[in-house]
């Protein structure tokens, strides 16, 4: 049968929204790949499924990678999910709360629907829950080779895991190249979101994001959490900071124990169905 779904994106990071009763079925690995390819299905970043039952929030959110993992947590994704359950008249203006399996978040809309705040969670340093091999530490401006380059890196974790590169410069050709690299060293048992960053000043940065399991990004809610919080940790940016990111741009604020709001757009772009004959032609 047809699937129903929703497309928005958060500055060019875009998500299918799944309603988990227009399901005929869990969703396989393979089905994800395909209706997330963007020549042999609809095409995106990932796939949000809910809302879904939870006892601790208003709902439960699932999301997934284009590559049919599960991501734990995405700041743009749950922008994204907000927007969805605000249009399906499911949630008001007030503040409600998504579980993910990176930890409960809360979310407001703002500006009609055109912009939304989330509450990310506490930023954590600590290798153990990020996790990065080794003795237990924070890892702060350690080294790393890959692809015959050293780096220096900071790790965090707001739900899901960073490994963010202080450089002068960056690019996309940085990301595409170290950004697999990186994404799958030894040093990250989970694999790892990666972010090449550069401060512009006080209140400003700059990323480009290699995210584990979708590749290079547009712009990343979780990112720019992670990266405004290394900054931060760093000495290098106050507690109000614009993350730009090659979509657009994010504010993050830092609140005390590094506790992350973030704000930032979500446009919505389509809604149809997915007709079950893409499931025929299998992908590589």
């Amino acid at each position: 049968m047809n699937t129903a779904f929703t497309k928005y994106h958060a500055l060019g990071n875009d998500y299918i929204v799944i309603h988990p009763k227009d399901l005929p079925a869990p969703l396989t690995t393979e089905q994800v790949r395909t209706i997330c390819h963007r020549n042999f299905g609809v095409g995106s970043d990932g796939i949000l499924l809910g809302p879904l039952p939870s006892t601790t929030a208003k709902c439960a959110l699932k999301i997934y990678n284009p590559d049919g993992s599960i991501a734990e947590k995405s700041g743009n994704g749950l922008r994204i999910f907000s927007r969805f359950l605000w249009d399906s008249k499911l949630v008001g203006n007030e503040e409600f709360a998504i579980q993910t399996d990176g930890g409960l978040v809360r979310s407001t809309i703002l500006d009609g629907g055109r912009s939304v705040r989330v509450e990310m969670g506490r930023v954590s340093f600590d290798s153990t829950k990020i996790p990065v091999a080794g003795a237990a530490r924070e890892v702060i401006n350690e080294k790393i080779s890959v692809g015959g380059r050293e780096f220096t890196y900071c790790t965090a974790t707001i739900g899901n895991p960073h490994c963010v590169l202080p450089l002068p410069e960056i690019n996309a050709k940085l990301a595409h190249e170290y950004g697999p690299l990186l994404e799958t060293h030894a040093n990250f048992p989970r694999k790892t979101n990666v972010q090449f960053l550069k401060v512009l000043d006080r209140a400003n940065i700059q990323i480009e994001i290699w995210e584990r399991g979708a590749g290079y990004t547009l712009a990343s809610g979780s990112s720019s959490s992670a990266s405004a919080a290394v900054a931060h940790k760093l000495g290098l940016v106050d507690n109000n900071v614009t993350v730009h990111c090659p979509g657009g741009d994010i504010q993050i604020e830092i609140r005390a124990g590094f506790d992350i709001l973030m704000t930032g757009s979500v446009t919505r772009v389509a809604e149809g169905v997915i007709c079950p004959e893409i499931f025929s032609v299998k992908l590589a």
